[in-house]
């Protein structure tokens, strides 16, 4: 591995390795503190981790072996690309996985690249810093939620640490896998999951809003971008700074819509990529209860997630090599 960047002006070129349930991304971006992390490439590979996981909670052994070679792989361009440092984390399916220090141990073995798992509550505070960062101070109060493949994240706060930062096993490709197999899925199960997911955040929406009523609520993550664009939002094409929303009411319609729609179908909506059409109906009914849950009739959508509060997260932790200027004060002296 290389050595770790040094401070200088024009900031580092770093490489950010995320294992989710669905994907292995690499994120290869310039940044430096104070700046805005700039993408310079994005390179992903589909390994559906969470959807391969066996009856004992086992990673399957196709699955861990296809894990090593897509982070060999990936480690490899990220060097090609000029990368100085590369971080690499998991999420929820490796987290989860009843094997996996034995998968982890894998990797590093086979490419010397030591894998971080993040915690639930983790992913909801680098989540939370990087809709921070993306809205800023004005804001106020920020309710972020994000829908993963095996997990949904929350947090409430008014700081770059949330007050509260909550995580629970309600992904879409967690839910799909164990609610809705069907193709296209059934409407009693559908209706059943409804119930269920109620139920299931009553007591964790209660938790959420005990810190304080949000300014702003807030939905990241490519599910709630996806479900955003499917009701009326900007296409990507506009931009990160074209302001995005997602209404209930709208939620409401698209999830009548698509859940009559078999996967193949659902692929070819705009905005939905063919390997997360499978998950859309999941997770658009996470994203209605929880909207439902927090009495929210709107999300603001922000283009920052996981990613890029890992990236700011490190950049906050280095050390200034030099220490800051002290400020000279000086009184004017009575005539």
């Amino acid at each position: 591995m290389p050595a770790a960047p040094t401070h200088y002006l024009g900031g580092v070129r770093l490489g950010v390795l995320d294992i989710g349930s669905n994907t292995v991304h690499l994120l290869v971006v310039d940044a430096h503190r104070g700046g805005h992390p700039n993408p310079m490439s994005s390179t992903k590979s589909v390994l559906r981790l969470a959807e391969r996981i066996d009856g004992d909670g086992r990673l399957a052994d196709d699955a861990a072996k296809d894990l090593v070679e897509a982070v060999d792989e990936f480690t490899r361009i990220a060097h090609t690309s000029g990368c100085e440092q590369v971080m690499a984390f998991a999420t929820s399916a490796v987290r989860d996985a009843t094997n996996s220090d034995e998968v982890l141990a894998a990797v590093l073995a086979k490419t010397g690249v030591e894998i971080g798992v993040l915690s639930g509550r983790d992913e909801a505070r680098l989540t939370s810093l990087a809709v921070r960062r993306w809205f800023g101070w004005s804001a106020g109060r920020i309710l972020a939620l994000d829908i993963g493949g095996g997990s949904l994240e929350m947090s409430n706060g008014v700081d770059e640490e949330p007050d509260v930062a909550l995580s629970v096993p309600l992904g879409a490709g967690r839910l799909t896998r164990d609610w809705l197999p069907g193709d296209p899925p059934d409407r009693r199960r559908i209706n059943v999951l409804r119930d269920w997911l109620d139920a299931e955040l009553k007591p964790v929406a209660a938790e959420l809003t005990a810190a304080g009523i949000p300014d702003l609520a807030v939905g990241s993550s490519k599910t709630f971008r996806s479900l955003a664009r499917l009701t009326g939002a900007a296409p990507s094409s506009a931009g990160q700074r074209v302001q995005r929303r997602l209404t209930a009411s709208g939620l409401r319609q698209l999830i009548a819509f698509i859940s009559r729609m078999t996967r193949a179908d659902r692929a070819d909506l705009e905005g939905v990529s063919a390997d997360r059409a499978g998950q859309l109906v999941a997770g658009a009914l996470v994203a209605e209860a929880a909207m439902r849950a927090l009495d929210l009739d709107t999300l603001d959508i922000c283009p920052w997630a996981l990613r890029e509060g890992v990236i700011l997260r490190r950049l906050d932790s280095d050390a200034f090599d030099d220490e800051l200027p002290s400020l000279e004060t000086t009184s004017a002296g009575n005539d």
